[in-house]
């Protein structure tokens, strides 16, 4: 019996250790060529890289941080609720997107007019759309809502 738990805490910490890799790639495309992004353990990693410094932001609990930096000064975003605000902020004059059934709204919109992005399948398409011309780009596995948030900055502001 103590074989058994023994190689069962082997196994939960072996697991833990090997985090899957997300890949993030350009429009529809698969390639490895086209990977905008690499996603390991809450760390946004420059297209297939996994140096340290290739780090393009880090989530670090409920906040994007700036490269590797843990500095107050350095933080991107705060998601609190699906609202995302700027910096360390939680005044809502202060939310910069908001996601919410699957599509992000400008500020604390819910307004059709007000999509920027939808996500369907793994993809995110601009604004409404689901058309594949509109792909903006693809995610090959499961991101948290904090993660996701890093690689949309990532995406827009560092690619």
């Amino acid at each position: 019996m103590k074989k058994i738990i023994l190689l069962f805490f082997l196994f939960l910490t072996i697991s833990s250790l090997v985090a899957p890799q997300v890949k993030v790639y350009k429009g529809t495309s698969a390639y490895s060529s086209d990977i905008i992004c690499t996603v390991e353990d809450g760390k946004v990693y420059k297209k297939t890289s996994s140096y340290t410094s290739d780090i393009l932001c880090h989530v670090a609990k409920n906040r994007i941080y700036k490269g590797t930096s843990s500095y107050t000064s350095d933080v991107i975003y705060t998601i609190t609720d699906g609202k995302v605000y700027k910096g360390t902020s939680s005044y809502s004059s202060d939310i910069e997107f908001t996601i919410k059934d699957s599509r992000i709204y400008k500020g604390t919109s819910s307004y059709t007019s007000d999509i920027l992005a939808t996500i369907k399948d793994n993809k995110v398409y601009s604004g409404t759309s689901s058309y594949t011309s509109d792909t903006e780009f693809t995610i090959n596995g499961n991101l948290t809502v904090e993660e996701f948030v890093a690689v949309w900055y990532a995406v827009k502001y560092c690619y």
